[in-house]
């Protein structure tokens, strides 16, 4: 019953909503009846979104504890909606993947319960940690962006920034590397530009290929109006290719000018400034902004070591203290 009366409260009086609750409650009791024949101690959930919210009814009903890491920018959107209270204060820990993720965290709960939001920030596959062959930086005057072509991504900014450069007399090469809903605006400004000779969209690519795409440039630009902290941005730097970034949420904790370039957000010029610098620094600066950057990611981004962590903050909520 507590189960049913939170998703009737969480629907609110959206008839739609009521129906995304029901289902969320209908995927609760099937784990329920899953975890009835092999239990576990704990729930774990990736977003303060509905994966968080399927924990917290598997609770209700009698379920484990649950906890969830919060990546945003989705959940600091519209936290009320979300009740990211609610979950916050029923969840034994709630992890946020950033300084930053953490502090709206502390925004939108009770200062009761701050002890218990902890941060965990996110790992690249192991695959990028491993040791890698130098592979110098290009001096082609290439650039890349690896995004969903969305409004979040604010690749608009990116056009007129390319647009800016052009005008100025810069050679250069920009490579899209995504697919999405923005696609047929981002195309009509390349043309409405003039720059189909110099602005390329790669479209979906493989892993493998998106990795190649970022070897082959210069530095990666992901010039975004809202994030948590981007995964390709940790990617990037760690195949030692600097990164431009716009300075929100937790980009600043890891990208600052020893390995990149912070940006205004939505400041055409400023991101222009930045993409002309780095086509014109010598590859030296670029290589040792990369290797800083590298190093931030070997330090800071390792899954294996905050995987470990982790699970020493879910073994605490209960009890278990290990050195």
């Amino acid at each position: 019953m507590k189960a049913l009366m939170l998703a009737l409260r969480a629907g609110g009086a959206s008839p739609k909503s009521i129906f995304k609750h029901m289902a969320y409650l209908a995927e609760a009791c099937l784990l329920y009846r899953m975890l009835a024949k092999d239990p576990v101690d704990h729930v774990h959930a990736h977003f303060g979104t509905n994966p968080a919210m399927v924990a917290r009814l598997l609770h209700k009903l009698g379920g484990p504890p649950y906890s969830f890491t919060v990546h945003g920018p989705d959940e600091f959107d519209r936290p009320q909606a979300l009740d990211l209270a609610g979950k916050i204060t029923d969840a034994s820990l709630t992890v946020a993947i950033s300084s930053f993720g953490r502090s709206q965290l502390m925004r939108w709960s009770d200062p009761a319960h701050w002890d218990r939001i902890a941060i965990v920030r996110c790992g690249v596959d192991e695959s990028f940690l491993q040791p890698i062959a130098p592979q110098p930086i290009p001096a082609a005057p290439r650039l890349c962006c690896v995004a969903r072509l969305s409004a979040q991504k604010g690749l608009p900014l990116l056009i007129e920034a390319a647009a800016l450069i052009d005008r100025r007399g810069l050679d250069f090469h920009l490579t899209l590397v995504g697919d999405g809903e923005m696609r047929p605006e981002i195309e009509q400004m390349i043309a409405g530009h003039g720059l189909e000779a110099k602005v390329h969209i790669a479209g979906w690519s493989s892993s493998e290929a998106v990795r190649d795409h970022i070897l082959n440039a210069r530095a990666m630009v992901l010039p975004s109006f809202a994030e948590g902290l981007p995964v390709v941005i940790m990617e990037a730097l760690a195949l030692s290719r600097p990164v431009i970034a716009t300075a929100i949420a937790g980009t600043p904790e890891l990208v600052d000018e020893a390995c990149g370039w912070l940006i205004r957000a939505g400041s055409v010029e400023h991101l222009a400034d930045a993409m002309a610098e780095a086509l014109t620094l010598p590859v030296a600066e670029l290589q040792r902004r990369g290797a800083e950057g590298r190093r931030r990611v070997l330090e800071q981004h390792d899954s294996r070591i905050n995987g470990a962590h982790l699970l020493k903050l879910i073994e605490a909520s209960h009890g278990i203290n290990r050195p």
